[in-house]
């Protein structure tokens, strides 16, 4: 049977963002074993109901420890020689460079990337951003030259790839509408009867949570029965919201913080408007969802963001690190609530339009299967 090895470097993912991928490719008679580090025993139990084979890998996702890495390349080189797999695909940073690169020098002979966005460490503007975005550049340049087909989520990052010199050709890559929405699982919501906002994300700075923050507090003074919530966590990402901002959130009084949450749809059910007002992205997944559930949608005018919102139709799009032109387009909801339900309506056409996963992943099946560097047996 053909083998698939899936790399992602949080177990979560897996089913979350990759899990409706991988059940289409065991459709299509494929074998697969989906790695990453760390997989609860829900995450393997419901990796095995979809056809999968859980496989675990020594990475820490946000380590910046050379010892630690060069362990994490072995590990998966390790990997790759014992399961013997007729493709790779990796995703998100680590799996990308390290999964390539191990799958390379295991002789793997179809290797593929998602690019789900370009990372933190391209969004900054600190010294060490720059020194370790200069090193991940000289990595790219190298190592997505070893990979049939690199894939990306909006044409900004694609563009951007090409003119650094990390992808040869145009050829070689190919546009997908992100990781694409299960319309089944998350489906239209009654909308609530006053405005409600929310925003999900991890709690970094380049998610705009301050941004966010800092309208919901503009506009609680003028409108004290809106409600502004926020789903999120934080993790060991340089770039998160330190724990005394995370204490503040919990007790604000503007802003409800719920926490991080198994299952996102209860609060988007109970919110009428979804915010992001992200740095940058690949396509981000809480908004296909929001739109999924008939969601109006305000996010920032930047890559991988700006493709989800026709502005004036689904949404409005606003400029990044601009917390009153947030408030503004936020106020502007409160006051003509009757934009909601227009703009649900057309999030929800055009997530049945252009983000149904199941033509994602037909897409990007398709595209794999035309760029087999060595016949499938």
């Amino acid at each position: 049977m053909k083998k698939v090895l899936i790399i992602g470097s949080l177990a979560e993912s897996l089913i979350n963002f990759r899990g409706d991928l991988i059940a289409a490719l065991v459709r299509k008679k494929f074998k697969v074993i989906a790695c990453a580090p760390d997989a609860s025993e829900t995450i393997q139990r419901q990796l095995n109901e979809i056809g999968a084979r859980y496989c675990d890998l020594n990475m820490k996702r946000t380590s910046l420890n050379p010892l630690t890495d060069l362990l994490a390349i072995f590990d998966l080189f390790i990997t790759c020689l014992k399961h013997k797999p007729d493709i790779v695909i990796g995703y998100t940073i680590k799996p990308v460079l390290y999964g390539s690169l191990a799958a390379w020098m295991a002789g793997v002979p179809n290797i593929y990337t998602l690019i789900t966005g370009l990372g933190y460490l391209f969004t900054g503007k600190t010294r060490q951003k720059s020194l370790l975005g200069r090193a991940l550049k000289i990595l790219y340049r190298f190592i997505l030259k070893k990979n049939n087909l690199v894939f990306f989520q909006n044409p900004d990052d694609r563009s951007f790839f090409l003119t650094s010199g990390f992808i040869e050709s145009h050829e070689s890559t190919a546009l997908v509408n992100g990781s694409g929405i299960n319309l089944k699982r998350f489906p239209v919501q009654p909308l609530p009867e006053k405005p409600a906002f929310l925003m999900i994300a991890r709690l970094i700075r380049d998610k705009g949570i301050h941004e966010y923050i800092s309208a919901a507090k503009q506009l609680k003074e003028k409108y004290p029965d809106t409600r502004f919530s926020l789903v999120g966590w934080r993790d060991q990402n340089p770039a998160s919201i330190t724990e005394q901002e995370l204490k503040a959130l919990k007790t604000s009084k503007t802003v409800t913080y719920l926490g991080k949450l198994e299952d996102v749809r209860p609060a988007i059910a109970q919110s009428s408007v979804y915010v992001l007002p992200s740095y940058r992205e690949g396509t981000p997944r809480t908004v296909l969802e929001a739109m999924a559930m008939g969601r109006a949608v305000i996010t920032t005018d930047v890559p991988g963001c700006r493709e989800t919102v026709v502005h004036g139709r689904n949404g409005v799009l606003v400029p990044h690190k601009d917390a009153p032109a947030l408030a503004k387009a936020m106020e502007d909801i409160v006051l003509h609530p009757e934009k909601i339900h227009k703009m649900g309506k057309q999030s929800r056409t055009i997530a049945e339009q252009k983000y149904d996963v199941n033509k994602v992943n037909n897409a990007i099946i398709t595209h794999i299967l035309k760029t087999l560097k060595q016949p499938l047996n």
